[in-house]
């Protein structure tokens, strides 16, 4: 397991406008040597670093690969509307593959096709969702990484940190399904732990301050899993938990720089990456969606994460991970 430390994060965006980039050749169009050049349509969800590092990630592979081909862009901006429009345009378009970033944005896309090839990441559980059949063989035009997260692992790692807190409050987004499994598998580890748990919801991002600040005094330190509605919001929920003395552990490394004082993290671009992989197979008649297991990242691919800053804002001595 790595160990990164940083006082400063800034993260890089893929902008939230629909955006079409050209990769070498035209649309879905065979050159002279009778090369194909690939039709690939992109839906995330909403902009965060999370989900623009899988996107990145998933560029890389593509390009790493040697294939031809055009892509397309576009960004939902956390509208679940949006996200059944764009994917309907991505369909109607002839795409050879659309890469979905986020379960809502892969849930509307599978709703929209079960012809084109479909590969998804940051997305925690596909069979739970209703993506596919089963995580080991999808049995449909969809598959991808999971963003399936260690959440044992940090919750051992809150304890460690922070031993005097007993009371956790658990801050999610009411709207995502892979949030409610996450908040459920913290408070079974909780539970094991000994320490209890209550929770904080929102229903969107515009009751993000008013449930964060009614956290301020009623609970020891927060908890708050892989959760777009969340992670766009990081900073935000960073500067009243600053405020409020209130120390968070998060999901993921992008979260944790903006809102927590540590975690074990996933990293999403390796996530992206593996996702561009097997979208190469896919195109090249290699392999077929119903026939490959979502992947995950392993343990030696984890990463120990401490926001140093936000720690010494709250008197929050880090170096026991260290030890």
């Amino acid at each position: 397991m790595n160990s990164i430390s940083r006082r400063t994060f800034l993260a890089g965006s893929a902008g939230a406008a629909a955006l079409a980039l050209t990769a070498c050749g035209g649309s879905g169009s065979s050159d002279a040597s009778g090369d194909k050049t690939y039709k690939i349509g992109v839906l995330q969800l909403t902009q965060h670093a999370a989900l623009d590092a899988a996107n990145e990630g998933f560029v890389e592979a593509l390009d790493a690969s040697g294939i031809k081909y055009t892509i397309d862009q576009q960004n939902a901006n956390n509208d679940q509307s949006a996200c059944a429009t764009i994917a309907s345009k991505l369909v109607g378009d002839g795409d050879d593959l659309i890469f979905a970033i986020a379960t809502p944005a892969a849930q509307a896309v599978a709703a929209a096709t079960s012809d084109i090839p479909i590969v998804g990441s940051a997305i925690t559980d596909y069979a739970a969702s209703g993506l596919v059949a089963d995580n080991d063989k999808p049995g449909g035009n969809l598959t991808g990484t999971s963003d399936m997260n260690p959440v044992d692992d940090q919750i051992a790692m809150l304890q460690k940190v922070l031993p005097e807190a007993k009371h956790i409050g658990m801050l999610y987004c009411t709207a995502e399904s892979n949030s409610q499994l996450q908040i459920e598998m913290a408070e079974a580890a909780c539970d094991k732990a000994g320490l209890t748990t209550e929770r904080f919801t929102v229903s969107s991002s515009n009751e993000i301050q008013s449930v964060v600040e009614s956290m301020v005094g009623k609970v020891d330190a927060g908890y708050s899993p892989t959760d777009n509605t969340i992670a766009a919001a990081a900073a935000q929920v960073g500067q009243i938990a600053k405020e409020g003395k209130l120390p968070f552990i998060t999901g993921e490394e992008n979260m944790c720089m903006g809102m927590g004082i540590c975690t074990v993290s996933i990293d999403y671009k390796e996530l992206g990456k593996m996702a561009g992989e097997m979208a190469v197979k896919i195109l090249k008649g290699e392999d077929t969606p119903a026939n490959m297991a979502i992947e995950t990242e392993t343990g030696d691919q984890l990463q120990t994460i401490k926001n140093e800053e936000m720690a010494e804002a709250l008197g929050i001595d880090l170096s026991v991970l260290d030890a």
